[in-house]
């Protein structure tokens, strides 16, 4: 099972998480969130565990201009977009950047799954329904059987509220490529909790069955990413 720990502000959190097998560390690069990491922070947390972890830079309705600044700076490996970004959007985003594309969605309905279909990007990360103006770190789970019904090839990470106590059933239930996790392993926002932190990987190692362990392919860097089939662009 992949696990990206999101909402990294520090080094000594971020070097726990690769210790522990992490799939990808986030950095939350929109100002609007509790968990927003100063670029400078980022970028040094990155030289550090550069190729052994994937670089994940989150946005929120953020200009191209700005996402490629900081994907240059930084070294964003991939850039995940959490607002009402539009497929043509995270095309140029691909074009622009050169880094793999996550488009996030909140999941009320049967229907915002099917709304995903738009989106042929890298993958796919399915959160909890927020409030206007909220984009993700609600701390609150959804309902996961809704999954069901999707159909969709592009490997997903399943986010919101998940912690040691509820991934496993989270996995058995909703059988996803990868988990999200940042306010579930945190003692306060952007700040882990060493605990907490290790709990939730000896949660996830526990429930973790064969065919996850082959469910994607390793890059040079060594680095597990997602199966290629069904990951085609738009207009790649």
């Amino acid at each position: 099972m992949h696990v990206k720990v999101c909402g990294m502000t520090r080094l000594e959190d971020a070097e726990l998480a690769a210790s522990l097998g992490a799939w990808g560390i986030g950095f939350i690069l929109w100002p609007g969130s509790k968990r927003h990491v100063d670029p400078a922070v980022a970028a040094g947390i990155a030289r550090v565990l550069r190729r052994q972890v994937e670089l994940v830079g989150v946005f929120v309705n953020q200009p191209l201009d700005e996402i490629a600044g900081w994907v240059d700076t930084i070294g964003l490996t991939y850039v995940q977009l959490h607002g009402d970004e539009g497929p043509s959007f995270c095309q140029a985003v691909t074009q622009r950047t050169g880094a793999k594309v996550i488009k996030a969605a909140r999941i009320a309905h049967a229907a915002d799954l099917k709304d995903m279909d738009r989106f042929h990007t890298d993958l796919h990360l399915l959160d909890t329904p927020a409030k206007p103006g909220e984009y993700g770190g609600t701390g609150k789970t959804w309902d996961w059987n809704l999954l069901k019904q999707r159909r969709n090839k592009i490997p997903f990470l399943l986010a919101g509220g998940l912690n040691a106590d509820n991934v496993a059933e989270a996995i058995a239930t909703a059988h996803p490529w990868g988990i999200d996790v940042a306010s579930g392993v945190e003692s306060a926002p952007g700040v882990k909790d060493p605990a907490k932190v290790e709990a939730l990987f000896a949660a996830v190692e526990g429930d973790t069955r064969p065919e996850d362990s082959v469910a994607g392919s390793s890059s040079p860097g060594g680095l597990v990413l997602p199966p290629q089939g069904g990951n085609e662009r738009v207009g790649s």
